[in-house]
């Protein structure tokens, strides 16, 4: 584990351990989006931002001591790399990794996927600004398509409100405690969850809704990376 001594408040955790294997070749994470790799130009997101101050990289599980990956992103010119683990099998595993490193004065932890370069920095301050009223939150767009249950024999079955249905995104934020605790309580009894809304949620919090958008996409199978390659260059900010 690599470290940089640093003062925080807000930390983030990045886990990067993941395959890719809809994507199929190299892993995603490290493919190239704009001239530089997937998940360098994801943390420029952050290290752009004024509130955020270490971020947290958990990488490939065979990385045992991330030296060679930490010196990519500094090279990259990732200055608030607070330290890069080793992740684990699943993505829970690599965020109870990334969490267990964050420095102990950050008293909000953001998780955020490798692989959504396209949050706004005015979406992260909404999500840290309700942490801080809230203990939880998380970016969220509201489902705007119709919304069908399905029959196991593949037919369409009853029709769904919408109107309180969202496609859950990232960063998602929390007081340090409330996400030690609920990584605590998980390991205690066994939880497998997709995401740290649920694990929270899990342990009877609430967790606040931030309006995202649509354009913050996860690129998981080649129409994704299409998709990101065509909004790169009218999203792209100088980076200088």
């Amino acid at each position: 584990m690599i470290v940089n001594n640093a003062s925080t408040d807000v930390a983030v955790v990045v886990p990067a351990a993941g395959s890719g294997s809809r994507l199929g070749g190299r892993r995603k994470q490290f493919r190239h989006l704009g001239g530089a790799p997937l998940l360098v130009q994801t943390l420029r997101c952050f290290e752009r931002h004024p509130e955020v101050e270490a971020i947290v990289v958990a990488g490939p599980p065979d990385d045992a001591g991330g030296e060679e990956l930490a010196a990519e992103l500094r090279d990259a010119g990732i200055s608030k790399l607070y330290a890069v683990v080793r992740g684990g099998s699943t993505r829970q595993e690599s965020v109870r990794q990334g969490v267990d490193a964050t420095p102990a004065s950050a008293s909000i932890l953001l998780i955020h996927d490798a692989v959504r370069p396209f949050v706004s920095a005015d979406e992260l301050s909404a999500v840290i600004a309700a942490v801080r009223h809230h203990g939880a939150a998380a970016l969220a767009s509201p489902a705007t398509d119709t919304m069908r249950h399905g029959t196991t024999d593949g037919f369409f079955d009853t029709t769904v409100d919408r109107s309180t249905l969202f496609h859950v995104q990232t960063p998602q934020g929390f007081r340090r405690e409330w996400i030690v605790d609920a990584f605590a309580q998980a390991d205690r009894a066994g939880w497998d969850v997709t995401d740290d809304v649920e694990l929270v949620m899990r342990t009877g919090r609430r967790v606040a809704i931030v309006e995202g958008s649509s354009r913050n996409i996860k690129i998981t199978t080649p129409a994704d990376w299409d998709l990101a390659e065509q909004l790169w260059y009218s999203w792209a900010e100088p980076t200088s």
